[in-house]
């Protein structure tokens, strides 16, 4: 009972990690595998984990086992150091690469003499080994607890055996976008910081819907704007075919005077959305964009009049809208998209972009979530 008694527990965000192949690349060229080695972990890895208050509770050879007390901040220092690493070995032949593949879990552990154990840490250790070169495997706890506070999506890859395991572990795939600056290029290098991640644009179409402004000068409309804009982010993100960023980081730009440009930029998409809504009397008028981030060219508008007996109507219109671009941009000009976007109703077959080549895209795996980000 006493031993019992002093057994420290807490919970814990676990990040496991090790290099792909390293025993390849150790006997291609030992001395070259261990300094570049070496010189990531330096310049990249152990100043972000210091950057997203991370213990490094040990190291072996190629791996890394990694304690955070924040779970956002384990998956935020996954992608941005991965896509760290694809920075550093963009210029370096396939045989030379260093690719880290990363496991994620949290639960509860067992703390004795600075190391962890328990569960919650080999299950992460199981999920490293189930993640592709380059990738971050996550458990269903780790994906509940990120939702939408990250600009990421993830595949949903079932549940899956591991080895010693009792129960199957639910595991998600982290896809992501974001291309830091890291500590190898610019400033970065020579101050060891790796700097924030720049996010870059997806292969598909993909669009923020920004907060609606309420121009009716009754604050209580506040709710009905952003109702508007939940649904129609809901609506969108149901789309394989189109990336969109979740609510989280969309409502930053609530009551601010925002460039277009920027928010493009910001959130590395291609299109924003953006729109307002002035009530007068029973009747309610909602105004909405889409603008090209790039050049601040406006693709498409569309104004909708309605009375407040038809709040939820107006919604639904301005979520079929969305629905029926992808009919309106077939990737092919094939007839049978065609003959979708002829049996669309005319009012929502005038609310589809005026350049459908311009939003038409490659066809992505479904993404869970909005994100993005």
């Amino acid at each position: 009972m006493s031993e019992e008694s002093h057994t420290a527990r807490r919970l814990a965000a676990i990040l496991a990690a090790d290099v792909v192949g390293y025993s390849r690349l150790m006997g291609a060229d030992e001395e070259g595998t261990l300094a570049a080695l070496k010189g990531h972990r330096k310049e990249l890895i152990d100043p972000l984990i210091a950057q997203h208050q991370g213990r490094i509770v040990k190291t072996t050879g190629d791996g890394l086992l990694i304690e955070f007390a924040s779970i956002v901040d384990a998956v935020r220092f996954a992608v941005v150091m991965q896509q760290g690493m694809k920075d550093r070995n963009a210029n370096l032949d396939d045989s030379h690469c260093i690719r880290f593949r990363v496991g994620i879990n949290v639960g509860d552990v067992i703390v004795e003499d600075g190391d962890i154990f328990g569960d919650g840490v080999n299950v992460a250790a199981r999920l490293e080994t189930l993640a592709e070169p380059g990738e971050i495997c996550v458990s269903a706890t780790v994906r509940e607890h990120v939702g939408e506070k990250l600009p990421i999506g993830f595949a949903d890859l079932g549940e899956h055996s591991v080895k010693n395991i009792a129960r199957p572990v639910h595991v998600y795939r982290i896809e992501t976008r974001s291309e830091p600056k890291t500590a190898s290029s610019g400033n970065a290098a020579s101050s060891g910081n790796p700097g924030p991640a720049m996010l870059a644009l997806p292969d598909r179409p993909s669009i923020a819907v920004l907060p609606f402004a309420n121009m009716s000068g009754d604050a209580e409309q506040d709710y009905f704007c952003d109702g508007m804009v939940e649904d129609i982010i809901t609506g969108l993100s149901r789309l394989k075919w189109m990336f969109v960023i979740a609510r989280n980081s969309s409502f930053v730009y609530k009551g601010k005077s925002v460039d277009v440009k920027q928010v493009g930029r910001d959130l590395g998409v291609r299109y924003v959305l953006e729109g307002s809504v002035r009530k007068a009397s029973n009747r309610v008028r909602v105004t909405g964009q889409v603008v090209e981030a790039e050049t601040g060219r406006h693709v498409w508008a569309e104004r909708y009049d309605r009375t407040l007996d038809d709040i939820f109507a107006l919604q639904d219109d301005y979520d079929k809208c969305g629905r029926c671009h992808r009919a309106k941009s077939p990737p092919s000009g094939g007839r049978t998209c065609q003959a979708k976007a002829a049996r669309q109703p005319r009012c929502l077959r005038s609310a589809a972009p005026r350049h459908p080549r311009r939003l038409s895209g490659h066809a992505g795996s479904r993404r869970e979530g909005a994100a993005v980000a």
